[in-house]
C-alpha cells in the first residue's frame, strides 16, 4: 500500500487572516522565534575535534582522536541525499578517511535550520525560504552550493473535479502549505501575481503528512507543496496542478547549507562532502531507469510516479552563481516587503561558493 494511504486523517481548524502582513509576519515570527531559542542550546553534538582533518592530524600526540561524526540532514524519498543514504554513498566515503556518517530525517526545511542551531547536523539541503529565516535568525551558517533553481520544484495542487481552474480562483478558499517552505514563499508570489492579497486566501499551516489527508478529503481547497508529494497526489487521487513555478518563471534556488563551525574545523570534510553528493548526483542523473527502479521498489510506489518525480526534478550541483545570488537577493526582499520578516537582508553574507568551487575543481582534475 503507499505510504501516503497509511497517513491517518485529522481535523483541521481553521482561522482566517486579518491582512497579509500580520498573518505573514506573525508566522514567519514563530519560525524565527524557534530557531533563536534553539541557537541557545548546546552546539556540540557531534563528535569533532577542532583540530582534526580528512587525512588525520598529529595533534595531541601519544592521545588517540575521536572519530569525527558528520550529521546529515535529509528530507523526502527521492533527491540526492536520500537516494545517496539508500545506497551508503557517503558512509563509504567518509569512512575512508576515518569518520562516521549520521543521517537525521526532516519533514521540511525549517527544522534543519533548529538542528543547525543546535549541533545536531552539519549538512542539509533546503529551499529558499528557510535560508531566509534562519538568517534571520542569527543561526550560523553558510549555504555552500545550488542544487536547483526552484523552477519546476514547487506546486499548487486542487483536488479532482475541484471548480478552480486558474490562480485568481484561489479567493477566499482554504489552502495548506508548510509554513516557512519553499512552498510557502511560492504560494504568495503566486497569489502576488494573480493580483491577491494574502488576506483574500485562507492559509492552513500544515505538514505534508498533514496535508495530503485534507486536500484528499476536502478539508482544504488546494495545496502549495514540492515533489515528490505533488506527482505523488496527482496520481494517486486525480488531483491536478493549478500552477507550477516554471509556469511562473519563478527562479527560487535551492541550496545545501553547512554548519560554519564544522567547515571552519573541516574544511576538507566539507569539500569531500560536496565531491561526494557530485558524483552521487551525476550517477542519478545519468541512470534514469536503474533509479527510477530503485525508488519505485524503496519506496512501494508506482514506477510511473517515480519517472515523472525525477522528470520534475533537475538537481544541479553549482556555485552560487551572480544569477543565483541575484534571484535568492529578490526572494528576501519580497518576504521583507510583505513583512513577513524584520529587517532587510543582505542575503551574500551567507552565501559561500568556495567550497564548491574547490570540489568540482578536484573533481575535474581526477578525471
Amino acid at each position: 500500500m503507499p505510504v501516503y494511504h497509511l497517513y491517518q486523517s485529522r481535523r483541521v481548524t481553521f482561522m482566517a487572516t486579518r491582512n497579509r502582513k500580520l498573518f505573514i509576519s506573525t508566522l514567519l515570527g514563530s519560525i524565527l522565534l524557534s530557531l533563536a531559542l534553539s541557537g541557545c542550546g548546546t552546539t556540540a553534538a557531534t563528535n569533532t575535534s577542532a583540530t582534526a582533518q580528512a587525512g588525520g592530524s598529529n595533534a595531541g600526540a601519544g592521545k588517540p582522536q575521536e572519530k569525527i561524526v558528520v550529521n546529515i540532514g535529509v528530507q523526502g524519498k527521492t533527491g540526492i541525499l536520500p537516494y545517496a543514504r539508500d545506497k551508503g554513498t557517503f558512509e563509504k566515503a567518509f569512512s575512508a578517511v576515518g569518520a562516521e556518517v549520521k543521517w537525521n530525517e526532516f519533514a521540511s526545511g525549517p527544522p534543519h535550520f533548529e538542528a543547525l542551531a543546535a549541533g545536531r547536523i552539519d549538512f542539509g539541503a533546503v529551499g529558499g525560504t528557510p535560508v531566509v529565516s534562519g538568517q534571520v535568525g542569527g543561526i550560523d551558517f553558510k549555504a555552500i552550493a545550488v542544487t536547483g533553481d526552484g523552477k519546476k520544484g514547487n506546486m499548487i495542487v486542487i483536488p479532482k473535479n475541484s471548480p478552480i481552474k486558474e490562480l485568481k480562483d484561489l479567493k477566499g478558499k482554504n489552502i495548506g502549505v508548510a509554513k516557512g517552505s519553499s512552498a510557502y514563499n511560492f504560494l504568495y508570489l503566486a497569489i502576488d501575481k494573480a493580483g491577491l492579497k494574502g488576506s483574500d486566501v485562507k492559509v492552513i499551516q500544515l505538514q505534508p503528512d498533514e496535508a495530503r489527508p485534507a486536500l484528499d478529503t476536502g478539508a482544504i481547497d488546494a495545496w502549495s507543496i514540492w515533489e515528490p508529494y505533488a506527482t505523488t497526489a496527482v496520481f494517486q487521487t486525480g488531483a491536478k496542478v493549478l500552477v507550477s513555478g516554471q509556469d511562473l518563471n519563478i527562479n527560487a534556488p535551492g541550496f545545501l547549507i553547512a554548519r560554519t563551525k564544522f567547515t571552519t574545523d573541516h574544511p576538507d570534510l566539507t569539500v569531500l562532502f560536496l565531491k561526494t553528493y557530485e558524483e552521487t548526483r551525476k550517477y542519478y542523473v545519468e541512470h534514469t531507469e536503474e533509479v527510477t527502479n530503485e525508488l519505485s521498489k524503496a519506496q512501494k510506489l508506482d514506477r510511473e510516479i517515480i519517472s515523472t518525480v525525477l522528470k520534475n526534478t533537475e538537481p544541479l550541483l553549482s556555485p552560487i552563481t551572480p544569477e543565483f545570488a541575484k534571484a535568492h537577493q529578490e526572494q528576501a526582499d519580497f518576504l521583507f516587503s510583505v513583512g513577513a520578516i524584520n529587517k532587510k537582508l543582505d542575503t551574500s553574507q551567507v552565501l559561500e561558493s568556495k567550497f564548491v568551487e574547490q570540489a568540482l575543481k578536484e573533481l575535474k582534475e581526477k578525471k
